[in-house]
């Protein structure tokens, strides 16, 4: 008997068709594991300074310094009177360039301040000493202070007319011990001075010579 096979069969692929909507988006999966850390990035530039910020409140006091030394002592250290009387002490006339002469002591402190004769005394400390002069004169002149026989020239003092006494003061500053001061017609002038005696009166006249170490 005679079988009859049908054809062969051929497939056939039909064409794509367009692509559908897109359809809802689907429920979100799990967070999946952290990953590794990764590598600290370079270091960024320094940013801008900030504003200063307010004062903070004063911390407390601390505890008191210790105490100083002592200073020197202030005031009068020491101090000596010199005097004459006229008539007597002093020659008829002081020489231009020559010394008035205070041969007499008065009132004294100390050992500071000496005499080394009748027209020279020894002021021993370096130090500032205050130096007041008096002396009667009968004619126009002028009276200066020396030490260690060099003139000051800032001491002088003197009149041009009349009969008042020639009156003097002035701070001396020592810088060698044992210097000497002088009261001294001053050299240069044209004028011997006659120490007046008995002026306006009957009695003696002084001249004085007050030193005080002040420092």
């Amino acid at each position: 008997m005679k079988v009859t096979c049908p054809p062969p069969q051929v497939n056939v692929t039909a064409p794509v068709g367009p692509t559908g909507p897109q359809g809802p988006q689907g429920i979100p999966g799990s967070v999946g594991a952290t990953g590794a850390t990764g590598t600290n990035g370079a270091t960024g530039a320094a940013g801008a300074t900030g504003a200063t910020g307010t004062n903070g409140a004063p911390g407390t006091n601390g505890a008191p310094g210790a105490a100083g030394a002592t200073g020197v002592a202030g005031g009068v250290l020491s101090f000596a009177d010199f005097f004459a009387l006229m008539p007597p002490d002093n020659a008829a006339t002081v020489a231009v360039g020559a010394d008035v002469s205070f041969p007499q002591n008065g009132p004294t402190s100390g050992t500071n301040i000496t005499r080394t004769g009748a027209t020279t005394f020894n002021l021993a400390v370096i130090g500032t000493y205050q130096i007041l002069f008096q002396v009667s004169v009968t004619e126009p002149g002028q009276l200066i202070l020396t030490i260690n026989g060099a003139d000051l020239a800032y001491t002088v003092v003197g009149r041009a007319t009349g009969t008042s006494q020639i009156v003097g003061m002035a701070l001396v500053h020592t810088t060698v011990i044992n210097s000497i001061l002088t009261v001294r017609n001053p050299a240069g002038n044209s004028t011997a001075l006659t120490i007046t005696p008995l002026a306006g009166g009957t009695r003696s006249v002084s001249a004085h010579l007050v030193i005080t170490q002040i420092a």
